[in-house]
């Protein structure tokens, strides 16, 4: 049977998935047809929905959001600079991707490889990290840019030259940096980035780390350890390292769980959670409810350590995240609008940003989320 806690019951949603009543409530509310990596991230929650029901209004609404105005019929992508490198921009290359292995259609290819190209052209830092924006900041990786880059690398390299040893060491690298310069070995959790010049405002002296743990950062890294796992060959070296990083940052999630709410702060770094303007997030909540459950359908978690931790997660993402309108469309709360390290990284910085309505950042996620509970019925996901 289903798991209960998936199905609400109110007014003309009762009995429907979250899955399909955020999917059906996005299309009515209108997403913006932009290659923009929240759009991107919305998009991953299409994908499941139409892998869970089948339902070709989803495929046909999500293709009429990026054929001709994403990706135009010459296989070229709108709007593209070939002289600016930025790892946001690369994400929509994930969706690209999906099309491609949905159509075969020679245009979505040759759209992805131009954003393969531009790798080959990003700066990189002395290690070999790429840059997260150039000329932005020179020398820096940010947890958010190992999500909007690397899966893409991996996906790509996957379907395409999986055989190149040297693509997956590099793929590998990039984790190897910022995992080896962000992570604090006590928590288990990672600080927002690091600038490997040592010269931002502010750069430890010593380590070039970012002061503070962004949780949507961190939320963003989780993500991106059960996106390329799966992709590594089995036999490379740098695939259990990974899987090493994703259990480690399982495990400090669970501590770092709220225990009155079942979510996580905005900033996770000690002393900040409860702290005056801190609050429980709902963009990183749902991706680290969702890495959870995914890490658990993979055999990646042990179901007995964190199936409950989850549950608990999920039903607080249902019960302060999401909002019935009264045309029964669903209102996604709770989420901060961005958070950067082009700031001074202050506690400060991050608790002053607004947070908006129906952020394509958190209602994504939480569409994966509900996948991976819908998707499995309880005596599969209790072992």
């Amino acid at each position: 049977m289903k798991i209960s806690f998936l199905v609400f019951a109110s007014g003309a949603a009762a009995s429907t998935s979250y899955l399909a009543w955020t999917a059906d409530s996005f299309i009515k509310h209108g997403v913006s047809k932009t290659r923009g990596y929240g759009e991107a991230t919305l998009y991953e929650g299409y994908e499941a929905a139409y892998a869970l029901a089948e339902n070709e209004t989803y495929a046909e609404w999500y293709r009429g959001q990026i054929d001709n105005v994403v990706v135009l019929e010459n296989g070229t992508i709108s709007g593209w600079r070939y002289d600016y490198y930025s790892l946001d921009d690369y994400r929509i290359g994930n969706n690209i991707l999906w099309w491609y292995k949905r159509t075969g259609e020679a245009k979505y290819r040759r759209a992805a490889d131009v954003i393969r190209a531009q790798l080959d052209r990003h700066p990189r830092t002395p290690t070999g990290g790429f840059w997260h924006r150039a000329p932005n900041y020179p020398n820096q990786m940010w947890l958010d840019g190992i999500f909007m880059a690397d899966s893409f690398l991996a996906k790509w390299t996957s379907l395409f030259d999986a055989k190149n040893e040297s693509a997956w060491d590099d793929i590998a690298l990039q984790y190897d940096n910022i995992d080896s310069r962000t992570r604090n070995k006590t928590s288990n959790l990672l600080v927002h980035g690091y600038d490997e010049s040592l010269k931002a405002v502010w750069a430890d002296p010593v380590t070039g780390a970012a002061p503070l743990v962004w949780s949507r950062a961190v939320g963003w890294y989780f993500m991106s350890l059960l996106e390329v796992i799966p992709l590594f060959p089995q036999s490379h070296p740098g695939r259990a390292r990974l899987v090493g990083y994703f259990t480690a940052l399982a495990e400090g999630l669970k501590r770092a769980q709220d225990d009155e709410s079942g979510g996580w702060w905005l900033v996770m770094s000690e002393p900040y959670p409860g702290a005056p303007g801190n609050y429980i997030e709902s963009s990183a909540s749902a991706m680290f409810t969702f890495g959870w459950l995914k890490g658990m359908n993979m055999g990646l978690l042990e179901r007995k350590e964190y199936f409950k931790p989850a549950q608990k997660a999920y039903r607080s993402l249902t019960e302060r995240s999401v909002k019935e309108n009264d045309d029964g469309t669903l209102n996604w709360e709770g989420t901060v609008e961005v958070g950067s390290l082009g700031s001074n990284g202050t506690y400060e910085y991050y608790i002053s940003i607004p947070v908006v309505e129906n952020d394509h950042r958190g209602a994504g996620p939480f569409m994966l989320a509900s996948y991976e509970l819908e998707s499995h019925d309880t005596e599969q996901l209790m072992g």
